[in-house]
């Protein structure tokens, strides 16, 4: 997403201050807002409103240094009815806020709702965190050798290193419970006594931090494919990678079902032991595009074509296309030249760089860093054993090996909150049952500890539902607009799978399905993506 810059200012202290507000902190929530218009890339966001607000860098000590904090808004369509302001917090962490009431304006939501989000301190137009970006250290393989454990452990280092030098004062302060603290001043400045919000992804998280620190300050609350709230952070990189292993296996079943259209085998264990081998042959030899280069690793494949695409029921045709494709490359049945190999090869190039990051912003490896995590390397490389057998799709043992905050070189100024819903409303958690960003199980557990209502969806591995699933949407809208709660559990249908029978449905008439071109549909994917606001 990119970067909306700010034209507004922030007045003088001038409004009067709520006697409620936190002690030592009135000049802070006593800000008045000077809205200007927001741009983006040097082009004016029509209606959108953005201002640039003070807070503490430290909290408890708001006398000290300070930072900048820049919020959007996006006024209600239909003042008549206007119900107050509804934020939209961000994902990440590091994710950017300022367009999202822009996006969402046109919809139900933006009706009846000042729509209001922000940049997080570190991020954007906010006062910026960043970690310095030198090369890495060694290429670390998706299914590596016990001997090239070590070279994680060495890029660990040197990320934390990285961050500890160009982190200056600010980085101990970039945290959840700080994050939640700067909402609560955007709520002053706002002038709202309660604040509704729709936290995606990380914002899920930061929205149940809000609520356990400022519980008499919130209204309608909806936490969007939600953090596990047990999991703070570990065990959140672990499950990423466990859900990607099950989006893998539901993929190879369904490909079973159709062994007569992609020949990989006529069972899940076929198609397992298929997909295993041609990824024996990738480690031997990858493929390359001899036009551009292109390569097709088995990091690449493990972390592109089955990690990152499989949870997407959508793509399921062009993925099997796509591994027999590679497969009879590796095989030597088709030719790396042939122009199917090139459209293979080229999609894949665009998916990857989608999802590679393109910057060194500091947010997330810091944010991450605000619990603790293991220090015995033994513990690390015991578990990428496990992984890089079990679960090596869409980095799977990078997410149980060592990170920057094995080796933290600060300690946390705060714990980590402890989450609990203590006089507020009623709230909404909505999760898909293949997300692999969060995992499915962090929804029911943070419907659990909140005591919160769950929409589940079933057979999708979408993440960031609301906004994308008609049923989700009618659901959460009648919740946030009408203050009409859904059940306490309930099940929302899921993307369709393609329109592809399976070899034994007799009764159905097997019609000729038009298969798009890889590489093109690798772009559309990519779009979509590149519209959502979650974050991981």
């Amino acid at each position: 997403m990119s970067t909306a810059v700010l034209l507004g200012t922030v007045a003088a202290v001038t409004q009067p201050v709520a006697a409620a507000e936190p002690a030592g902190l009135q000049e802070f929530y006593g800000q008045q807002a000077q809205w200007g218009r927001c741009v983006d890339f040097g082009r004016p966001i029509e209606g959108l409103q953005c201002a640039t607000l003070v807070v503490p860098m430290n909290y408890r000590k708001p006398g000290a240094e300070r930072i900048s904090l820049t919020i959007s808004r996006m006024p209600a369509k239909d003042p008549a009815k206007r119900k107050g302001a509804l934020m939209l917090i961000p994902g990440g962490p590091g994710g950017s806020g300022l367009l999202l009431p822009y996006w969402d304006a046109e919809r139900p939501i933006g009706q009846v709702y000042d729509l209001v989000s922000f940049d997080p301190r570190g991020v954007g137009e906010s006062t910026q965190l960043h970690c310095e970006g030198g090369a890495p250290v060694g290429e670390v393989s998706s299914r590596p050798t016990d001997d090239q454990f070590e070279l994680f452990t060495a890029r660990a280092r040197m990320a934390e290193a990285e961050c500890e030098r160009a982190g200056g004062g600010l980085r101990p302060y970039v945290n959840t419970p700080n994050i939640a603290r700067d909402m609560d001043v955007i709520r002053g400045v706002l002038g709202e006594q309660k604040i509704n919000f729709v936290g995606t992804s990380y914002g899920s998280y930061v929205a149940a931090v809000y609520g356990s620190l400022f519980p008499n300050k919130v209204n309608r609350n909806v936490f969007d494919s939600a953090v596990h709230p047990d999991e703070i952070w570990r065990g959140t990189w672990r499950s990423q990678a466990v859900a990607a292993r099950a989006n893998v296996d539901a993929l190879f079943t369904w490909l079973g079902e159709r062994n007569s259209v992609y020949g990989l085998g006529k069972s899940h264990a076929e198609v397992y032991a298929s997909s295993r081998a041609l990824a024996a042959k990738l480690i031997e030899k990858p493929i390359i595009n001899p036009d551009n280069g292109e390569t097709m690793t088995i990091t690449h494949y493990d972390r592109f074509v089955l990690g990152f695409l499989s949870r997407a029921r959508s793509a399921w045709d062009y993925l099997g296309r796509q591994i027999k494709t590679f497969k009879a490359i590796a095989e030597g049945t088709i030719a790396a030249d042939s122009p199917a190999a090139k459209d293979a090869t080229d999609a894949a190039a665009v998916v990857r760089e989608f999802a590679i990051p393109r910057t060194r912003e500091g947010v997330f490896d810091t944010v991450r860093c605000e619990a603790d995590w293991p220090q015995d390397l033994s513990f690390y490389y015991n578990e990428m054993k496990v992984f890089r057998e079990e679960y090596p799709y869409w980095d799977g043992v990078a997410k149980v090996a060592p990170n920057n905050c094995t080796f933290r070189s600060f300690t946390p100024p705060d714990k980590v909150t402890e989450l609990k819903r203590a006089g507020y409303p009623t709230g909404v958690v909505i999760q898909a049952e293949g997300d692999t960003n969060t995992a499915y199980a962090g929804g029911p557990a943070m419907a659990s500890k909140l005591r919160n209502h769950l929409i589940s969806v079933a057979d999708d591995g979408t993440h960031d539902l609301y906004g994308y699933n008609p049923c989700v949407n009618e659901l959460v809208d009648r919740y946030l607009i009408d203050g009409v709660l859904p059940g306490t559990r309930v099940t929302c249908p899921g993307a369709q799978r393609p329109d592809i029978p399976a070899d034994n449905a007799e009764t159905v008439s097997r019609r000729a399905v038009p298969q798009p071109n890889l590489t093109e549909f690798a772009r559309r994917f990519v779009a979509e993506e590149q519209n959502r606001r979650g974050g991981f």
